[in-house]
């Protein structure tokens, strides 16, 4: 933890003002019958804080706390009534509390929330049944009296109901406020929400979901039995009845109504448990009753929490008074500037390095189905290996065993990594080996910031740490974006970011996920120059990906796969030579279907100075488009340039924020999504069902369109209309998503990015399968990452760049070519007006 000013400033407001209000408890400016009140309300500000922040760092939602309140007031007075001391008291609570906590967070943390939920519900049940049997102990339904506690380190004596105890529950309140300021931003507080956001990713850097949730859960117990010490000594008495689940219930009102993962949130919910009696008695409602309706209203109306929202107004003001330019992404600032480099004396010099890893036999099943078969692989020091291979070929697969990220897999084989075996090492402990993993969707952890999602590798967070870590996202270009969160980011610094990640330590080994997948040609040649970098410093690589220009363009040898078993290995300069490579990774599809002569001249869809933006993102700038009737219409556009937000206004789902959407009479539009969101345990038959019902067809007509729909697909997907969309190919997934837009007969046709993530075989057949449907007289617009691909396949395109149509005409004119390209890559505004209209 690294403590500053600012920090101390902050923590030292919750001492502060308790200090102020026991000063006021002591000078009688508090009436004595509102004292008790007021420690109760620091006694419940310590439960209501423990909740809200196993909930809101660890995504734990706790009913069993009362459970933990009792224990606490129950260890009060049996220590009282036999001589124990109040050190030994408090000690004995807070480790039973701890021990059970993290037995519950461990436990739990294999199950869904629900599961939780009925976990720690079974726990409060169970220990007030326990309570009320154990009337030895406890005193039964009657309760049990507490009398005094005496300090052992001489600090005085405590009695039951005593105004020195209440002085304790106002200062112990205060404490922990002050501890959880650093607390927050603690690598702990880190690693707890990158648990929570993403348990798979969490893991290859090191951290256990389940071992977070054990924490997690142990140090909220702790708190909150030594709360209930505190509960027992201010009302001197205790029984079973403030400890029922009512209260489970009214400490997640209470936490919603501050604000869930708070501080001073905490302090409100506290208050608000504190007074809600007298609230309920003031409106003549039960107290179950105002407390349901509170928690209806925040949630409704305020679902951040009353803090959040009170101080929200106040941040926008500081932001004004003190604002400065928004941080803009700046270009990698790598250490050395690295030439390019020859893959074949590459590959010389990596031959000469000891080997890092070897994989040899290694096979993964699931059930009966084998994803790797037989694979050997071996890897050098300072040697890049790429790995290629049409969809469902086994890559990623051959990724997760090194990552030890096979899940239910059977694994057979071995894998050794820098002379040890890794098969028995968790997927937690390889990162500490020395293997570093990034993700082809850029797995980030969306509650942290940019810094944090790399700080939490570390377990113990110093200043040197920080240092490194900053001079990290300064060699990747993300220097200026390190407190902004993943999300307001574009995808390719989400890219980055996964890679810093990945980098951070300093790994032996970096496993790469389809890294240049869905990067514009700028943000390629920039991911291109790091691997480079990182090649030079020592790194092995193995990295797998679909574009095959970037990455041969790195790598110094290539492995082959196809139906999870190894068919070619060569120098990128060679391996597609081999026969059999070709044809499992490009394919022989044959010639691709000619474009039907254009239909007509009727617009269906026009844009007029269309604009968009997400929270002050500029996503569309002044789109003028005009969608012709039987025309496949190409968008083509790099990442980030808005060609999705495009397709939205196009479909009709968005609203454009600026201009208008005109159609030419009665259109129906449907589109298949990027990424296809596809129900993915719904079977393909399902699939294609749902989306007949929510365009209201059922009944015959149901059945008529089902049939055509599934007569478009292959054959290969016709026979398996009963298998969940999950055992698809990545090829097979994007036909399911476009034949679920065709079951309502659009009109129009909008496709985002057919090709993501597809071997170039998969590819030529979806688009084959495309340019059919116009010659059925089907509209069809497709977004397009490549323009290239645009331009074979379409009667007109429009380049997009930064939001704007920059150029727009037709493939066959020799003209266009040269100008659609420079639009492609600088955007130019002269691009546009000197581009020929159709």
């Amino acid at each position: 933890m690294v403590f500053n000013r600012s920090l101390l400033a902050k923590a030292a407001l919750g001492p502060a003002a308790g200090a102020v209000l026991i000063a006021f408890m002591a000078s009688g400016a508090i009436p004595a019958y509102q004292m008790y009140s007021v420690a109760l309300a620091a006694i419940y500000t310590i439960v209501v804080l423990s909740v809200g922040l196993l909930a809101g760092w660890s995504g734990i939602w706790s009913v069993g706390h009362p459970a933990f309140f009792a224990i606490g007031a129950y260890f009060a007075a049996y220590g009282s009534g036999h001589g124990w001391s109040l050190e030994t008291v408090v000690l004995g609570a807070v480790v039973t509390g701890t021990v059970l906590g993290a037995f519950l967070g461990y436990a739990g943390a294999r199950f869904s929330m629900l599961y939780i939920a009925l976990l720690t519900l079974a726990f409060t049940m169970v220990t007030l049944e326990l309570v009320n049997r154990w009337s030895s102990v406890t005193g039964g339904d009657q309760g049990v009296a507490v009398l005094q506690l005496r300090s052992s380190l001489g600090l005085g004596t405590l009695a039951g109901g005593s105004t020195e105890s209440q002085y304790l529950a106002v200062g112990a309140a205060a404490v922990v406020l002050a501890l959880a300021v650093p607390a927050a931003a603690s690598g702990l507080r880190m690693r707890l929400v990158a648990a929570k956001s993403h348990p798979l990713a969490a893991r290859t850097i090191g951290i256990a979901p389940e071992a977070q949730s054990a924490l997690a859960f142990a140090v909220s117990a702790a708190f909150t039995t030594f709360a209930g010490v505190l509960l027992g000594l201010i009302t001197g008495f205790v029984s079973p009845d403030p400890f029922s689940l009512n209260l489970g219930i009214a400490l997640i009102a209470a936490c919603v109504l501050g604000g869930v993962g708070t501080i001073i949130g905490a302090v409100a919910g506290g208050a608000y448990l504190t007074w809600n009696p007298s609230l309920s008695s003031a409106v003549g409602l039960p107290q179950p009753v105002v407390q349901g309706l509170v928690l209806v209203g925040v949630l409704l109306f305020l679902p951040g929490g009353v803090v959040p929202f009170l101080s929200a107004p106040l941040r926008s003001v500081l932001r004004r008074v003190w604002r400065r330019p928004a941080p803009t992404p700046t270009k990698p600032n790598p250490a050395a500037d690295l030439a390019p480099r020859q893959p074949a004396t590459a590959t010389a010099a990596a031959g000469e390095a000891a080997v890092v890893l070897r994989l040899e036999h290694v096979s993964v099943a699931y059930g009966g189905l084998k994803a790797l078969e037989d694979a050997s692989v071996s890897l050098r020091q300072n040697e890049v290996l790429a790995v290629i291979g049409p969809n469902g070929a086994g890559k990623t697969t051959l990724l997760n065993a090194v990552s030890g990220l096979t899940g239910n897999g059977r694994v057979s084989g071995t894998v050794d990594f820098a002379g040890g075996s890794l098969l028995k090492a968790r997927a937690t402990a390889r990162r500490r080996l020395g293997i570093g993993r990034t993700f082809q969707h850029a797995e980030v952890f969306s509650e942290l910031t940019v810094a944090e999602n790399v700080l939490c590798t570390r377990r113990w967070i110093t200043a040197r740490d920080r240092a490194d870590v900053a001079r990290l996202l300064d060699s990747v270009g993300l220097a200026d974006v390190a407190d902004r969160r993943p999300g307001e980011l574009p995808f390719g610094l989400q890219k980055r970011l996964d890679l810093a990640r990945a980098m951070a330590e300093e790994p032996k080994l970096l496993v790469l996920d389809e890294p240049f997948g869905g990067l514009d040609a700028g943000e390629r040649a920039l991911l291109a120059q790091q691997i480079r970098r990182l090649h030079a410093q020592g790194t092995a690589v193995l990295v797998i990906d679909h574009v095959l220009d970037d990455l041969f363009s790195v790598a110094h040898r290539v492995l082959a796969f196809d139906f999870g078993r190894t068919i070619g290995e060569g120098t990128p300069d060679t391996v597609l030579d081999n026969p059999e490579v070709r044809s499992s990774y490009l394919g022989t599809v044959g010639g691709r279907a000619e474009l039907p002569e254009r239909v007509g001249e009727r617009s269906v869809l026009r844009l007029s100075g269309v604009g968009h933006t997400y929270g002050g993102v500029v996503a569309l700038r002044d789109v003028d488009l005009d969608v012709r009737e039987g025309v496949v219409l190409g968008i083509a556009g790099a990442n980030g340039a808005g060609k999705s937000t495009l397709a939205g206004i196009l479909h009709g789902s968005l609203k454009p924020a600026r201009g208008s959407r005109e159609t030419g009479g009665t259109v129906r539009t449907s589109l298949a999504p990027e990424g296809r969101a596809l129900f993915k345990t719904l079977s393909l038959r399902e699939n294609l069902e749902v989306a007949a019902y929510a365009a209201g067809i059922t009944g015959a007509p149901l059945r008529e369109r089902l049939a055509e729909t599934t007569e478009w697909l292959p054959p290969r997907l016709r026979d398996r209309m009963s298998v969940p969309a999950a055992g698809l190919s990545g090829g097979e997934q994007q036909m399911l998503a476009i034949a679920r837009a065709l079951i309502v007969k659009p009109d129009v046709l909008i496709v985002d990015e057919p090709a993501l993530g597809l071997a170039p075989a998969l590819v030529d057949e979806v688009y084959d399968r495309l340019v059919r449907l116009a010659h059925d007289g089907l509209t069809v617009v497709l977004l397009e990452q490549l323009l290239s691909r645009a331009m074979s396949v379409c009667h007109e395109v429009a380049v997009l760049h930064e939001g704007s149509v920059v150029a727009q005409g037709r493939p066959g004119d020799p003209s266009f070519a040269a100008l659609a390209e420079a639009a492609y890559f600088s955007g130019a505004r002269e691009t546009a007006a000197t581009t020929a209209r159709l």
